[in-house]
Formats: C-alpha cells, sequence, structure tokens
C-alpha cells in the first residue's frame, strides 16, 4: 500500500508501544507522559477494545496540536481526606491521570481498606480496561468510571433529546487465577463505535439508536442528522429504565462527586471520573474473598450453554487469551487504524512499524 501499511498484517506491541511515544512526543507531550499514554492505548488493542486502543492516537495527536490537551503539568489536588481524593485534571491526559491515580491509591488502600478518588476536567482516558490489571495483579477489586459532559449522545429512557454519554464503567476483580475484567456502559452501544460504522456506511444489526424524532434505528448517521438521532441506553426500548438509571449512577459518581459537570459551560473532549480501589484484607479476608470468586468463576464457566454458545465465558476471558495472542503473534490491528497512523506520522518524520 502506498502508506506502507498492510492489510491483514500484525504488529509487535513494543513497535507500536515506540511509535506512539515518538509521535506524542512529537507533538509535544512530555516524555513519562506520552510513555504511559501510549501503553494504555496499546493495551487495549492487545485485549481487543480496537475503538478505544490506538484508534485514539491520531485524534490525541489531533488534541495537542490545537492545545486542547495539556502537553505537561500536574493535577491540582482540590480535597485530601486520606481515603477520599478528588483532583482537578487540568486537561491533562487522561491515561496518565488515570494511572497516576491509581498509584496514588494503592498505599491509601492498604491503609484504610478503601481509597476513592474523582477527578474532574481531565482529558479523555481511552479504554477502561486497559487499568484493571494493574490493580487486580496487586490483590486489589477497583472500579472505575466516567463520564463526557461535553458531549451527549444518550437519551434519558423516554425522551428523544440526548443528555448523557454512554457513560462507561470498569471493575477487575481477583481471583486466584484469571481476574474478572468488566468493561461495560450505561448504553446499549459506544460513540466510538457508532462513529466507526457511520464513516464506512454500515448499519447495526439491531436498533439501538434512536432518530431525531424518536424512532428505533439502525443506522449511526442519525445520530449526524438535523436534528440528531441518539444512542438507546442499555436495556433498549424495552428495558431502557435500566441503563438510565446506571447512567445516572455514574453521572453522581464523576460529576457529582468531582463537583464538575454538565451543569458547567462545556471545556471540549474529556472526562470526569470515579476511581476506588478496595483491599479484600480489610474486609472478610484476601482468602475469603478469592474462595467467594472462584466459587462463581466455577459455577459460570462449567454452567450448561445454551445453543450457539459453546461455553460460558467470564468477563474478562477472552480479553486476556487475545492478549497472550497478540502480545506473541502481533496485534492484528483494525484495517482502519494504521494507515491513519502512517500518515499521522508522517506529518513528523516517523514511519509507521513494519508488520511483525
Amino acid at each position: 500500500m502506498r502508506d506502507g501499511t498492510t492489510p491483514g498484517a500484525r504488529y509487535a506491541a513494543e513497535d507500536l508501544s515506540i511509535f506512539a511515544i515518538r509521535l506524542l512526543q512529537a507533538a509535544g507531550m512530555d516524555a513519562v507522559m506520552a510513555d504511559t499514554v501510549a501503553h494504555v492505548l496499546v493495551e487495549g488493542d492487545l485485549l481487543g477494545h480496537d475503538t478505544h486502543g490506538l484508534a485514539l492516537l491520531a485524534p490525541y495527536v489531533r488534541e495537542l496540536e490545537q492545545g486542547s490537551m495539556a502537553r505537561a503539568g500536574e493535577a491540582i489536588v482540590v480535597s485530601d481526606r486520606g481515603a477520599a481524593l478528588a483532583w482537578d485534571g487540568s486537561r491533562l491526559p487522561g491515561p496518565w491521570l488515570v494511572m497516576n491515580g491509581i498509584h496514588a491509591l494503592m498505599p491509601r488502600a492498604r491503609e484504610y481498606g478503601s481509597a476513592t478518588l474523582v477527578i474532574r476536567r481531565s482529558h479523555h482516558i481511552a479504554c477502561l480496561a486497559s487499568y484493571l490489571l494493574r490493580a487486580t495483579e496487586e490483590g486489589f477489586m477497583i472500579l472505575l468510571s466516567c463520564s463526557d459532559p461535553a458531549v451527549a449522545s444518550v437519551a434519558p429512557h423516554g425522551g428523544k433529546r440526548a443528555v448523557f454519554t454512554p457513560n462507561p464503567i470498569a471493575a477487575g476483580i481477583p481471583t486466584s487465577g484469571t481476574p474478572f475484567l468488566i468493561d461495560i456502559s450505561a448504553s446499549i452501544k459506544t460513540n466510538g463505535m457508532t462513529a466507526r460504522l457511520h464513516k464506512a456506511g454500515m448499519m447495526y444489526e439491531e436498533e439501538c439508536l434512536l432518530d431525531g424524532e424518536g424512532r428505533p434505528s439502525r443506522d449511526p448517521a442519525v445520530l449526524a442528522a438535523d436534528p440528531p438521532g441518539t444512542i438507546l441506553p442499555l436495556g433498549g426500548i424495552a428495558g431502557g429504565h435500566k441503563g438510565f438509571g446506571l447512567a445516572l449512577l455514574i453521572e453522581a459518581l464523576t460529576g457529582g462527586l468531582s463537583g464538575h459537570g454538565r451543569a458547567d459551560p462545556p471545556e471540549g473532549w474529556g472526562a470526569n471520573i470515579f476511581l476506588s480501589l478496595y483491599d479484600p484484607d480489610a474486609f472478610g479476608g484476601r482468602d475469603a474473598f478469592l474462595r467467594q470468586m472462584d466459587w462463581v468463576a466455577e459455577a459460570c464457566r462449567t454452567n450448561p450453554p445454551r445453543p450457539g454458545f459453546a461455553q460460558v465465558r467470564m468477563p474478562g476471558d477472552r480479553g486476556l487469551a487475545l492478549r497472550e495472542e497478540q502480545a506473541k503473534k502481533g496485534i492484528a490491528l483494525h484495517p482502519a487504524i494504521a494507515p491513519v497512523l502512517a500518515e499521522c506520522g508522517q506529518r513528523y518524520g516517523l514511519a509507521f512499524p513494519a508488520p511483525h
């Protein structure tokens, strides 16, 4: 291909990380921040979240170029009560803020049993699943959620005007073996996947959207229409009150607790963040925690599968298996990603990595 990329190619994770680090630094990002952001993005692709991995690198570079993402600096401490922290992220890179937040909470969670951080005015934080192993490998249970007060694409149940973002929420739960890695949202579909299908001229298989008049639709183009359509909350037409309730909870955890949200003037693409770590030893004990989670894992994995399923998988099973495979064989990037990154790199004199 003219841009040097190859359809169906696999790329070494380390090569992609190095490219991402150099590109972010060339666009002006602090070197330490660039290293963290790059590895979080690559981790997203390793786990199979290809709308929230390196697909975000070119948009992040554009935000740096436009001055919408801070290139260096520190979060501002708004409040610190030991087990409860609040930061102002000052539009710094979201992956760097979240990783620093996890590191800040670990000793506090060991001391107090649990510790919580909320961050307002962060930039976008990429794939939530990318952070979970950092906590579970240290024996913590982690809960992470975010919302973007500058964006609205999801209507409340029964409405047709967007109020919320998909409002993702993730949890990492340790077991004696493979941890549970839960990464879901309060909407049926994400903004990233909807934008990808719209660009490709494709439809969803089911009616998971509403057009501007509130009629069910499969067409991602309704979000860009006038009047704009919306993404349905989790549960869809019949059960959307469940996703609506989850979205409200996430708004309270993120915008409410951080003191900055949809009631304030929008500042551009970003995030409010809720992050909490829990040390099982401070509650019923680590061994007891693992015994309970191991039992649940066994009961689910050995559950008789219904037609169309080979077996029951726990959240994270597929992602971790894919991560192991791609760490060895190389990452199979979505076909839309490599050409965009190759073009972005060329502007800074950086060549996109050769296939693995």
